[in-house]
Order: C-alpha cells, then structure tokens, then sequence
C-alpha cells in the first residue's frame, strides 16, 4: 500500500519553498546586448535559469522571469526598447565557470569569454547549444519578478552540444540513458 502523501505549508519557512523549487531542473541561459554607454557601447548580461522555450510557435515566444532587483535588466529592456536586439545563449555543458562569471558583479563579466555580436546589438556566447535573436513582446508583474516575453526573430543551434542545467542549487550535465 502507497503511504498518503503530506503537504507541508511553507507560509513560516520560505527556505522550504526555495528547496523545493530548486529540486526543478532548468535550462541556464545568458541574455546579452551590446549597449550604449558613456565611453560608447557596452556588454550587458542577464544569467537566468527561469529561461523556457515553446511559450508560442506562432508568434514564436520563449520567457524568463527577472528579480525587480536585477540591475541588468532595465539596461536590456531600454536597448531593446530603443531597437537593439537581445541575443540569448542557452548555455552548453562546458559553461559553467561562464555562467558563474557572467553572473557575478565583476567589473568585465565577459573577460577571456568568446562572444560574437550582431550588427542589431545581439551580443551571443560561442559554445551554446541554442542562440536567439530576440525582441522584447511583452512584460509582466509577478510577485517579486517580471515575466519577460521575448519574441524569437532568428535562431541558431548546434545540437551536438549538451546544455548546461541548474538543478538543486548546482550545475549539472545530462547523461545519456
């Protein structure tokens, strides 16, 4: 016989909804533009693991979600504002010291990284198993995040490379059955 399952209510302990939530594997990706800055045009990047893919075939949507407390993001959202386009890299199994880098707060987070850059602003990490070219479609509130539609304008891929994964609060690969 099955034991019945016991929920437990998280209202007084947010550390049991983050675990939980973390037992989710997710895709990482990079989404990165180039800029303008002060000293001319700059690289901006957004690391995020809420990156899904097959929100809308037609138009063809994928969406992330963003803390109200990113400081990248209204950077990205005013380029793609003024036209620029979003380049969004789901990030290969070989990236994970990248995507540690090009999450953190140092100075040059794409130093030593080899990345390609299009004429309308979307900047693209080499290695990654997909690469999007993208507009924003829409954004929405949601508690203390944003849901960002992104419209899909061009595509690459190379299937022969892994993705990289965030599962329980780690990098992962995916091995072969």
């Amino acid at each position: 016989m099955t034991e019945p399952l016991t929920l437990q209510a998280f209202e007084d302990d947010p550390a049991a909804l983050r675990t939980t939530f973390a037992l989710y594997p997710l895709g990482v990706a990079a989404i990165c533009a180039e800029v303008p800055g002060a000293d001319g045009p700059e690289p901006v990047v957004l690391v995020a693991s809420s990156f899904q893919v097959g929100i809308s075939l037609d138009p063809p949507l994928v969406l992330f979600a963003v803390q109200h407390t990113s400081t990248s993001w209204p950077r990205l959202r005013a380029a793609a504002d003024a036209g620029l386009r979003l380049g969004v890299s789901v990030l290969g199994e070989a990236h994970d010291l990248t995507a540690r880098q090009l999450a953190s707060r140092a100075a040059d987070r794409f130093a030593g990284i080899e990345t390609t850059t299009t004429g309308a602003g979307a900047k693209f990490v080499h290695g990654a198993p997909v690469w999007l070219e993208c507009s924003v479609h829409s954004q929405f509130p949601a508690g203390d995040h944003d849901v960002v539609l992104l419209q899909v304008h061009a595509l690459a891929a190379a299937p022969d490379a892994e993705p990289l994964v965030w599962h329980s609060s780690g990098f992962r690969t995916l091995t072969p059955r």
